[in-house]
């Protein structure tokens, strides 16, 4: 949101094919920040996604598609802006490795997880 981007990462995810379902903008607490990012716990880089994600407001995005958890972590690229692919969101819109521009579900971990917590009753 900082970097005034949101609409431009939008309308690249539908050009790419896949539908907003759910779109709401937020402004996250600690207490609420830690609980997002839980699975990290204990881990160095925790205390450092906390603090960006509380820095501002954020935007979250339901998305659908045909194997849409696989296809939007490969479409938003790596975590690393430098080692992502070329075109991927995070590559031309991240600056590091904590600020790489969005955050994207590990299709194996907490897709429904992260999708009720900010979108509340809409997981299947």
């Amino acid at each position: 949101m900082r970097a005034g981007r949101t609409g431009e990462i939008l309308a690249r995810l539908e050009a790419a094919g896949f539908a907003v379902t759910g779109l709401k903008m937020e402004r996250l607490d600690r207490a609420r920040a830690a609980d997002f990012y839980s699975i990290h716990r204990g881990k160095e880089f925790f205390d450092g996604l906390v603090e960006f994600i509380v820095s501002g407001p954020l935007v979250a995005v339901r998305l659908e598609a045909p194997d849409a958890r696989a296809r939007v972590r490969a479409f938003v690229g790596a975590t690393d802006p430098a080692r992502a692919d070329e075109d991927t969101i995070r590559r031309d819109f991240g600056t590091s490795v904590r600020q790489n521009a969005v955050h994207a579900s590990n299709p194996d971990e907490d897709v429904e997880r992260e999708l009720e917590f900010f979108f509340p009753g809409t997981t299947p």
